[in-house]
């Protein structure tokens, strides 16, 4: 890195529900005084962030500082990867999946820019998911079938607000519940046909703000973990979930877990998400490219503190 470290700094400012804008002008105020020049760009929608990394790019920095959400990262870590800058994550959305899985800090804007100047570079994978004629990258997990209709029903509601909405979503799906009628496909395999109450295909192991859905998956080992929960009553649903929240549910007979590098999945009403954004529907086929993206990450890995 230069002699004075030229940073980019992209702040969703509507992450976490306003947290965006403080935890910027924290981590700007940290790495300002640690001597680096700080060049920040602020995208309050996907499409405005998108528009703004062609500056950034063209500018060639030494580093590129995201203040969001994973979803925030997600929106523009493709265009990242493809000129090979490494990222420094400051969360501050509502999940931070991915900080977790890397060990970078949470709640601590200032600890997590300064990995940008003393962090060390980290090669991740990147997830993708091919729908509809299109193309979309993910960096934490892909979900089909429940918990995806659970998001899409979240996003579809209107009252009430926070995560009273989300769990008028689950109870609505709750009701609804039916097995999805899955045909998948792993790697060069036959289709098999599989219904299930879900299946989550992960890059890192949680999603949700923690839920170890994918417990063993590794960001970095050119493989995606993937996890089929067989069909499920709602009441033997309700039993298993807090198991998914311990992640101690790959043991259990209804669950299957498998690796694989390309994985395509369709069902009638098909619904993608992927890293808490819609991703596609009806079907898909959800890849990886390994060591694509480049993460600033504390020395310390967390189980070695």
């Amino acid at each position: 890195m230069a002699e004075t470290p030229r940073l980019a700094m992209v702040v969703n400012p509507l992450a976490g529900k306003g947290r965006g804008a403080h935890a910027a002008a924290e981590a700007e105020r940290v790495l300002r005084a640690a001597g680096a020049s700080v060049s920040v760009f602020t995208g309050s929608s996907a499409a405005q962030t998108r528009a703004v990394m062609r500056q950034i790019v063209d500018g060639n920095p030494d580093g590129v500082v995201v203040v969001g959400g994973d979803g925030t990262l997600t929106g523009i870590v493709d265009v990242l990867a493809d000129a090979h800058l490494p990222i420094t994550l400051v969360p501050a959305g509502t999940g931070n999946d991915l900080a977790r899985a890397l060990g970078i800090p949470t709640g601590a804007p200032g600890v997590a820019a300064m990995l940008a100047l003393e962090g060390l570079p980290r090669r991740i994978d990147l997830g993708t998911v091919e729908s509809q004629g299109e193309s979309r990258p993910f960096l934490t997990v892909a979900a089909l079938g429940f918990d995806a209709k659970v998001s899409e029903r979240t996003n579809i509601l209107r009252h009430p607000s926070g995560r009273l909405r989300y769990y008028l979503a689950l109870v609505i799906e709750l009701l609804r519940l039916r097995p999805t009628d899955f045909v998948i496909r792993m790697d060069d395999g036959a289709p098999k046909r599989m219904p299930g109450t879900l299946l989550a295909v992960g890059n890192t192991p949680t999603y949700g703000g923690g839920m170890p859905i994918c417990r063993d998956a590794e960001p970095d080992d050119g493989l995606l973990d993937i996890v089929h929960v067989a069909p499920l009553g709602r009441v033997k649903l309700l039993r298993v979930f807090p198991l998914l929240l311990r992640g101690t549910h790959l043991g259990r007979s209804e669950v299957t877990h498998r690796r694989a590098a390309r994985v395509r999945a369709s069902a009638p009403g098909l619904i993608v998400y992927a890293d808490g954004e819609r991703a596609g529907s009806e079907e898909c086929t959800i890849g990886i490219r390994p060591g694509a993206v480049t993460m600033m990450v504390p020395k310390e890995r967390p189980d070695e503190v």
